[in-house]
């Protein structure tokens, strides 16, 4: 496996400067937004397919640091009920999978989309529950007018690029755990699999090894973002994980976003580590930094100590037993 970063986290550095430091941190790999969310501020897919020694100089940016791209990001929701939105989210998507293809990425990065509750909505409407009836009456309608046949058509177009889709999975949108990411690969098609972030499964209080092992047997684990997520347990005792305060108002909240090994210990992260190896995966391990504790700077390379300490101890455990 290989240590990377998710790039927009230094995205008011200009690219060359933000490959200097991840070269400098020892790092191996960098995944990079391309849009709409967290933005294009490293790649502008559009002017680098416009122009070709604009994107030989992309490429050559990054390959003569000793990196290499492990994913592009372009996080939307092409299934929004507001036309203008689902557009654009669509014309970034199409966008990224040429410019992957182009760079020989084999990763694109992006959330599955919400439709609203009709032809009408104006939002989307993500339901959680099956009562009252309707509810459960949307939900069978977006799966089966919006989501599926978008999603087979795009696992057609990708295919035909030879590129793959990272679905990553959130609340908020259809897919959101493993039952609903499995369910879009089976019902669209196999070039559309898993972006892998536990900090969205620890708050829904899933499990991520048992999640990794059922997504790796579908052959559906992608890329993998190392994200950490921690309670505040006399909140969650009296209000539950569904939170929506904002994620600022931390003294609040029933869970925060954190650096890795701020809201689980080194053991459950080195399990982690150990599962993917296991179920073979030998890709990226993508530092994501969105803790509101910690600024860009000491998040991240709290993030790097720790993975390299936990992927060198369970390397070397791994050359032991071998």
């Amino acid at each position: 496996m290989k240590l990377g970063v998710f790039a927009v986290l230094f995205g008011e550095r200009s690219f060359e400067e933000a490959l200097d430091y991840i070269a400098e941190s020892g790092l191996d790999t960098v995944e990079i937004g391309c849009g709409p969310y967290p933005g294009k501020a490293h790649c502008d897919p559009s002017l680098l397919l416009s122009d070709p020694s604009k994107l030989n100089a992309f490429k050559d940016a990054v390959t003569s640091r000793g990196l290499e791209i492990s994913a592009l990001s372009c996080h939307g929701n092409p299934l929004h009920p507001n036309p203008e939105v689902a557009k654009q989210a669509h014309a970034d998507f199409e966008n990224a999978v040429h410019l992957a293809e182009a760079l020989e990425v084999q990763n694109v990065i992006t959330f599955s989309g919400c439709p609203g509750e009709s032809e009408f909505s104006k939002n989307p409407v993500w339901v959680t529950c099956p009562w009252p009836p309707e509810y459960a009456e949307v939900l069978h309608w977006q799966w089966k007018d919006k989501v599926i046949p978008y999603w087979t058509k795009q696992n057609q177009f990708l295919t035909s690029h030879g590129v793959k889709v990272a679905i990553e999975a959130h609340p908020g949108f259809v897919v959101y755990n493993t039952e609903t990411a499995l369910r879009l690969r089976q019902e669209c098609g196999d070039s559309i699999g898993v972006n892998f972030d536990p900090s969205h499964l620890f708050w829904q209080q899933m499990d991520p090894i048992a999640s990794i092992k059922e997504i790796a047997k579908a052959g559906a684990l992608y890329h993998f973002h190392a994200k950490d997520t921690a309670f505040d347990t006399q909140n969650m005792a009296q209000n539950g994980v569904l939170d929506t305060k904002p994620y600022a108002d931390e003294l609040h909240r029933s869970w925060i976003f954190r650096t890795v090994g701020y809201g689980h210990g080194e053991e459950t992260w080195r399990q982690i580590i150990s599962t993917l190896r296991m179920v073979g995966y030998d890709g990226a391990i993508s530092i994501e930094h969105e803790d509101s504790l910690m600024s860009v700077e000491e998040g991240f390379q709290k993030a790097v100590a720790f993975l390299k300490h936990v992927l060198i101890r369970q390397k070397a455990g791994a050359m032991w037993w071998a």
